[in-house]
C-alpha cells in the first residue's frame, strides 16, 4: 500500500524548494510563477527509529527495507484555474489523482523573492487554491446531481436517493464556500460513496507554513493567522522552513545534522516530521517483519484486520490466511528476540479478527 501526496499552493511559496529536500530527484527552482510545469514525483522513505532496533538484534542479510511515500510536485496555482486558468486544468488533474494535500503556505517576508499577488498574505493565498478546488468540486457536484435525480424520480433507485442526499450536502458546504471535508459521512456507504466521488476538496490536508529561519522553532504571527483560519477545518498545521531543510540536505554527517538542528532549536527535521505527519494524516500504520533474512517496514490502513495485512505482502497471503503470530515491539526489543518471546508466552496467535496495531511484528501462515 502507497501513499502519494501532492504539494500543491500558489507560484514561488516554497514549493519546489521543499520538494528538492524532500526526494533525491530535483525539482527546478526559480524565482517567478510556472517553474513547475510538468509534476516531479519522487519515492521518500518514511522514517522509522525501530527499524534499525530490530536490524541490531536479527542481523539481517538483505538488511533494512523501510515503507516508502510517495510525493508529486504540482504546479503553482493562480486565480481561475477551475476555468482552465494558468496551468489550472493540468493542476486539478495532477491533484485529482493524489490521496493527500500538502499545501504550502509563504509565511515569510523576503524582498528578494517576489510574491505572485505583489504581498505576503498566507490567508489570501489559502482562499485562493481553496476556492478554485471548491469551485472544481461544485461543478462535478451539479453535474452528478442532476444525473443522480433523474435515476431517483424514475426507477426509485435506493442507491441513487442516497448519493443524491450525500450531493445535495456537498452542494450546500460548497456553495458556502466550505470544503467537502467538512460534510460528515453518516455511514459506510456514504464513505465509500465519498470516495468514489473524488472530490479534490474531500482529501485529507496538511497546511505546510514556510517560514524565515529565525521562526523554524517557534512559529510567527502568519503561522497563528493560518492556525487560527483552519481551527473548524478537518485539518492539520505545521511548521517548516524550506530553507533551512534545504542547508540539511546537504550535510551528509548525520552528527551534523543534529548539532545543526540543535543549534536552531528542533529535535528533529522538518522533513522528517512532515513525512510523518502526511503518513498519520491518512490513518496509516506500519507493521514489521524481522528475521534473519530481511527487517521491513509495510503500511496498512488503521482498523485493518489481520488477512487484509498479509495481503498486504501478497494477495496469496489474504486468500489463504489460516492465523497470523504476533510480537509487540516493546516485548521484541526487551527480550532480545522471537525466540525468548516465544519461550516466555509473549507470541500470539491471531485469527482473522484481529485488528492489527501499529508496530506489531507479524508471521502469517497461509495456504493456497
Amino acid at each position: 500500500m502507497s501513499l502519494k501526496c501532492g504539494i500543491v499552493g500558489l507560484p514561488n511559496v516554497g514549493k519546489s524548494t521543499l520538494f528538492n529536500c524532500l526526494s533525491s530527484a530535483k525539482a527546478q527552482s526559480a524565482n517567478f510563477p510556472f517553474c513547475t510545469i510538468e509534476p516531479q514525483v519522487g519515492m521518500i522513505t518514511v522514517p522509522d527509529d525501530r527499524l534499525q532496533h530490530l536490524a541490531d538484534i536479527c542481523h539481517p542479510v538483505r538488511g533494512i527495507i523501510p515503507t516508502t511515500v510517495e510525493i508529486v510536485d504540482i504546479a503553482g496555482l493562480v486565480k481561475g484555474a477551475s476555468k482552465g486558468e494558468g496551468l489550472g486544468n493540468k493542476f486539478l488533474a495532477n491533484i485529482r489523482e493524489t490521496d493527500a494535500i500538502l499545501h504550502v503556505l509563504r509565511c515569510f517576508d523576503d524582498d528578494n523573492v517576489v510574491h505572485v499577488d505583489g504581498s505576503v498574505n498566507p490567508i489570501r493565498d489559502k482562499q485562493i487554491i481553496d476556492t478554485e478546488l471548491q469551485l472544481k468540486d461544485l461543478e462535478t457536484v451539479e453535474s452528478r446531481i442532476s444525473k443522480c435525480e433523474k435515476q431517483a424520480k424514475a426507477g426509485g433507485d435506493k442507491q441513487a436517493k442516497a448519493l443524491l442526499g450525500l450531493l445535495l450536502r456537498y452542494q450546500a458546504a460548497l456553495s458556502e464556500g466550505k470544503s467537502a471535508r467538512t460534510v460528515q459521512l453518516e455511514s459506510k456507504e456514504e464513505e465509500q460513496m465519498a470516495r468514489e466521488l473524488m472530490l479534490l476538496t474531500a482529501k485529507p490536508v496538511l497546511y505546510v507554513c514556510n517560514v524565515d529561519e529565525a521562526s523554524a522553532a517557534t512559529g510567527n504571527s502568519y503561522v497563528e493567522q493560518v492556525r487560527e483560519a483552519v481551527a473548524d477545518e478537518q485539518a492539520e498545521v505545521m511548521v517548516i522552513s524550506a530553507k533551512i531543510e534545504s542547508e540539511i540536505a546537504e550535510l551528509d554527517n548525520a552528527e551534523e545534522r543534529d548539532m545543526f538542528l540543535e543549534e536552531i532549536g528542533l529535535n528533529e527535521s522538518g522533513v522528517n516530521r512532515l513525512i510523518k505527519s502526511a503518513y498519520s494524516l491518512l490513518r496509516l500504520r506500519t507493521f514489521l517483519t524481522a528475521g534473519s533474512d530481511e527487517v521491513r517496514a509495510w503500511t496498512f490502513r488503521e482498523g485493518m484486520k489481520a488477512p487484509q495485512c498479509a495481503g498486504v505482502i501478497h494477495s496469496d497471503f489474504e486468500r489463504g490466511f489460516i492465523r497470523a503470530e504476533v510480537i509487540k515491539y516493546d516485548d521484541f526489543i526487551t527480550l532480545g528476540g522471537e525466540s525468548q518471546c516465544r519461550a516466555v508466552g509473549k507470541l500470539s496467535v491471531e485469527g482473522k479478527d484481529y485488528l492489527v496495531q501499529d508496530g506489531d511484528i507479524m508471521h502469517f501462515l497461509f495456504n493456497v
